[in-house]
């Protein structure tokens, strides 16, 4: 896969969730109806206590090194062409046609 190839795919796949958060944040109104309330709560308890440990990890080494590998080589052509899309319209509640 050539480099162009691989930031395009990167391209595409960060663009996929960056639309659906947008069309999340703004494609609903919200209003809070009514206040919410935490109920009243009497609570006797001794403090706790956590467990104490005593860990201890491997140690890593870590370094790089060169060894021959066999890649393809790949040529990409590229030419235009009309394709249909999606066109979506998104009508926000609350929002008149006319506008």
């Amino acid at each position: 896969m050539t480099k162009w190839m691989s930031q395009l795919r990167w391209q595409q796949l960060l663009i996929v969730p960056a639309a659906i958060l947008l069309t999340f944040s703004v494609g609903c109104r919200v209003e809070q109806e009514e206040a919410g309330e935490l109920p009243e709560v009497d609570v006797e308890a001794e403090p706790g206590q956590l467990p104490e440990y005593d860990v201890e990890g491997p140690e890593v080494d870590v370094t790089t090194e060169e060894k021959e590998v066999t890649v393809p080589e790949v040529e990409v052509t590229t030419e235009e062409e009309t394709i249909e899309v999606p066109d979506v319209d998104v009508e926000l509640p609350g929002e008149d046609a006319s506008e």
